[in-house]
């Protein structure tokens, strides 16, 4: 079934019959019942346009690559996948998915298998946020930076991330607000400097735990300094400072699988949250919800990392200013932080 069938049918010119089938009907002022006469027909002969012909004419592929370190096989981070995957339908492109391991010469072979597939622009996707070049292979093409920040910058690119250092002073302010000023930091802190190495998202959400204490005329009560933040070294961490005398308070982790090793320890020792210890943390993790009490905690919002890096990926602005955007992480209040205010637990639906 050809364009000619679609217009002899439809009773309109070839041209007319291609500029409403390739969205340019209004543009171009053509009538909408001619325009949805020439939908309709098409859909009844099962019309479906040569690809490879339209992009020789215009130049563009309809294609849009998606190159990760780990984000597909992450059960947290895939959904920036599914928001990429989303605007791209929406746009009427299609999404290749790469993911290289963290190894750079596979990502090197994916950029080049992309490029050769004249892929109309690049995502380059990390499962943390992290700091990383642009490779030279992409210089000056069109890429976007997803949860990811750039380091030369003479190679750079815009980027999308989450806004950790909101986040962070989002998460010291909702526990000044229930009363807190004893608060304990796992993970990092309580210095600024007291960050684990290579990782962007402990420095911006420190950097903004430690303004907002400032703000309100306090410094963190302490700060433990974790180069992995598994559950096993949340547990440790918070043990330690039980075992110190530290009996009541509050407790920031700067991820919840660090909330749900502290949770175990404050169990073990006979103590409870909230009423003994307060916890805010940062991620919400499939498994925060399920704790009792709920844990508050800070989602990164994957979803909408993914589709907005596509958008502006998409955007037909002068070669895409290398702009960083910080996108804000919606806070999911459980029942893990007690109001001193009230004497009663913060306490809302689980989402």
């Amino acid at each position: 079934m050809t364009l000619a069938d679609v217009a002899q049918a439809a009773g309109v010119s070839r041209t007319t019959a291609s500029l409403v089938l390739s969205d340019r009907g209004d543009e171009l002022r053509i009538a909408e019942a001619s325009q949805e006469r020439v939908r309709r027909v098409a859909a009844e002969l099962g019309y479906r346009p040569n690809m490879l012909s339209a992009s020789l004419r215009s130049g563009t592929t309809r294609t849009i690559g998606f190159i990760s370190d780990t984000v597909a096989t992450s059960q947290l981070a895939s959904d920036m996948i599914k928001g990429a995957l989303e605007g791209a339908r929406r746009h009427g492109y299609l999404l290749f998915i790469g993911e290289s391991e963290g190894d750079e010469q596979e990502q090197e072979r994916l950029i080049e298998a992309m490029l050769d597939r004249q892929v109309d622009g690049l995502i380059l996707a990390s499962m943390f946020t992290r700091e990383r070049s642009l490779p030279k292979s992409l210089t000056g093409k069109k890429v976007v930076l997803l949860n990811t920040l750039p380091t030369d910058h003479r190679r750079t690119a815009p980027a999308v991330i989450p806004d950790e250092y909101t986040a962070g002073r989002e998460a010291a302010r909702l526990l000044l607000e229930a009363g807190h000023t004893e608060i304990h930091l796992i993970g990092a802190g309580p210095a600024l400097s007291d960050v684990p190495r290579g990782t962007v998202a402990a420095r911006e959400r420190l950097a903004g735990i430690l303004d907002e204490l400032h703000t309100a005329g306090l410094t963190a009560a302490s700060g433990t300094v974790r180069h992995i933040w598994l559950p096993a070294d949340g547990w440790t961490a918070a043990a330690e400072l039980i075992s110190s005398g530290i009996r009541r308070g509050a407790i920031i982790t700067f991820n919840d699988r660090l909330a749900f090793g502290a949770y175990q320890a404050i169990a073990e020792a006979r103590l409870s949250v909230p009423e003994d210890f307060s916890i805010v943390s940062f991620d919400d993790h499939q498994l925060a919800s399920w704790l009792h009490p709920g844990l508050t905690t800070f989602a990164i919002p994957h979803h909408e990392l993914g589709r907005r890096a596509l958008e502006i990926l998409l955007a037909d602005d002068d070669q895409h200013a290398p702009v960083i955007e910080r996108l804000p992480m919606p806070v999911r209040r459980r029942g893990s932080v007690r109001d001193l205010t009230s004497a009663t637990p913060l306490t809302v639906a689980a989402i």
